[in-house]
């Protein structure tokens, strides 16, 4: 029997480990580990791949969503919109920020916001949309663009699943005024701590970006308003440096096991998958994950095969405790609260074996035919 797990960082680590260690001598041999040149270089080299003209290395990606909502001056008495199959760190910077978060449900075609429930929640004191591209798939970018220009809402992009994806030729992440990505250890982009980048093509905010992570210190010592401590070191900067090298590579292997998947096991009954793009999207298969009524029977099938598998995510957000006794609000979302129940994400890494991803298919296969 194999033992695949969900996600095998060991070796992904191999391939950069050389390299890592030759240039984590260099910072401890100068022992400068804050504000280095390799911090410098990957910010330089993050827009560059983006497009974009700014990129700021922070702590973590909730970091970033923080200081995005805060530089676009968004607080109390503003509404911001946000899909309720999103991580818990949408909302809570929301709540940290003194906004009121407004839950949309959510297009179970592209996990995106359902636009219909989008329009409806708009009011005149709608900010900003805080959009989340799950699972690394490009949301439909040209309706909601229309829809925040007409309506002059603030498009802030949570990317931190869709390093590297494209709507339309272009950069997912790079459509608001800002986008923002979590490089934790589980991501395409991923340093082996925590670790985040925000970037932008506003040079207003830009400057309030480059030092609210540093207390708002634009002189050392001297705070011209207040900021946060929210820095990316230069050792998880030089492994995040080794990994871009390879990112598009490693994303289109990523769509090509998408697509082995796909070709095997999109005629099985009571199973859906996630979709192969349109043309005109390149998703980056952060998870590959499906749905099915059978997800936890099937979920202790896979472990009992030495399968890993996750849960993405089975709580929406307007069903944690956190959220219900904060707002004391009771909301039904069918589409959100069915893919809580339903999904299930199954390996899919660049590392993974051809034989490995067989056994994969083959122990989904072999699940639904005892159901039939």
């Amino acid at each position: 029997m194999f033992k695949i797990p969900l996600l095998d960082l060991k070796r992904s680590w191999k391939e950069i480990k050389d390299e890592v260690y030759q240039n984590w001598e260099e910072v401890f041999n100068s022992m400068k580990i804050l504000n280095g040149n390799n911090l410098l270089s990957f910010e330089k080299e993050w827009a560059e791949y983006l497009g974009t003209k700014h990129a700021f290395g922070c702590s973590s990606g909730t970091a970033a969503l923080f200081m995005a909502l805060y530089a676009c001056g968004i607080g109390k008495g503003d509404e911001v919109l946000l899909q309720s199959n999103g991580f818990i760190a949408d909302l809570e910077v929301i709540y940290w920020i003194g906004a009121t978060p407004v839950l949309l449900d959510v297009d179970p075609k592209t996990f995106g916001p359902d636009l219909k429930d989008l329009k409806r929640k708009i009011t005149p004191k709608t900010k900003a949309l805080l959009l989340v591209h799950m699972y690394g798939h490009p949301a439909e970018m040209e309706e909601i663009l229309e829809i925040c220009n007409e309506y002059e809402i603030i498009l802030i992009e949570d990317a931190s699943h869709a390093h590297g994806a494209e709507y339309k030729g272009k950069k997912i992440g790079t459509f608001g005024k800002v986008g923002c990505f979590s490089c934790g250890p589980v991501k395409n982009l991923n340093a082996i701590g925590d670790a985040g980048v925000i970037v932008t093509n506003d040079d207003e905010l830009a400057y309030k970006i480059k030092y609210l992570r540093v207390h708002g210190q634009v002189e050392k010592n001297h705070s011209h308003f207040f900021g946060l401590n929210s820095r990316l070191d230069e050792l998880q900067a030089v492994i995040l440096r080794a990994k871009l090298k390879t990112l598009d590579e490693k994303n289109e292997v990523r769509r090509n096991i998408a697509k082995k998947y796909h070709e095997a096991l999109s005629d099985i009954k009571d199973l859906e998958l996630p979709p192969l793009d349109p043309d005109y999207k390149k998703s980056v298969y952060h998870r590959y994950v499906i749905k099915t009524p059978y997800r936890d029977e099937l979920a202790k099938f896979l472990k009992e095969k030495g399968i890993g598998i996750g849960y993405y995510y089975p709580i929406p957000l307007h069903l944690h405790k956190s959220y219900l006794e904060t707002y004391k609000t009771f909301l039904s979302f069918p589409a959100a609260e069915k893919l809580a129940k339903e999904s299930l994400a199954i390996p899919l890494y660049p590392e993974l074996e051809d034989k490995e991803i067989d056994y994969i298919i083959n122990s989904i296969k072999e699940f639904f035919a005892n159901k039939n």
